[in-house]
C-alpha cells in the first residue's frame, strides 16, 4: 500500500512503542499468520469477526469470484492492491512471501536515500 500509493517503503512493526503512551507498547501476535489462514480458522470454529468503525473492516473480504480488471476501481485502494496481488499470483505463486520478505532484504548501499530517526540519508552522502 505505501509503496503504490504513498510512494514510501515500511512496515508495521509486530511490537511498538507508543508514542501517545509512555511506557505502552502494541503487540501484534498474529503478524506471521496470513490473512487466509486466520479466515479458514474462523470459519472453522463458527466465529464471526468483530468490526470496528474503520473503512477497512467495511468491505475487507475479497469473494473467490471477484478479478481484478485493469481501469475497474474497486471500493478501496486495499481491495484493489490484494485482487491486484492474487492476479499476480497467477503467474508467480511466491509473490506474497516475496514482498514480505523484500522488506528483510534492504540493502542500504543500493538504495537512493533513507530515514532513519527522522533524518534523511541520500547516497549522494558518500558518494
Amino acid at each position: 500500500m505505501g509503496m503504490l500509493y504513498g510512494g514510501q517503503v515500511q512496515t508495521m512493526m509486530p511490537k511498538l512503542h507508543s508514542t501517545n503512551f509512555p511506557g505502552m507498547e502494541l503487540i501484534r501476535p498474529m503478524y506471521l499468520i496470513r490473512e487466509d489462514d486466520i479466515k479458514l480458522w474462523r470459519d472453522v470454529n463458527g466465529l464471526k469477526f468483530l468490526r470496528c468503525a474503520c473503512r477497512f473492516t467495511e468491505n475487507n473480504e475479497v469473494p473467490e469470484e471477484t478479478e481484478w480488471t485493469p481501469g475497474g476501481e474497486p471500493e478501496s485502494k486495499r481491495l484493489a492492491v490484494k485482487l491486484l496481488i492474487k492476479e499476480m499470483k497467477k503467474s508467480n505463486p511466491f509473490v506474497e512471501s516475496n514482498i514480505f520478505k523484500s522488506v528483510e532484504n534492504v540493502n542500504l548501499s543500493t538504495v537512493i536515500a533513507y530515514k532513519k530517526d527522522g533524518v534523511v540519508h541520500r547516497f549522494t552522502d558518500e558518494y
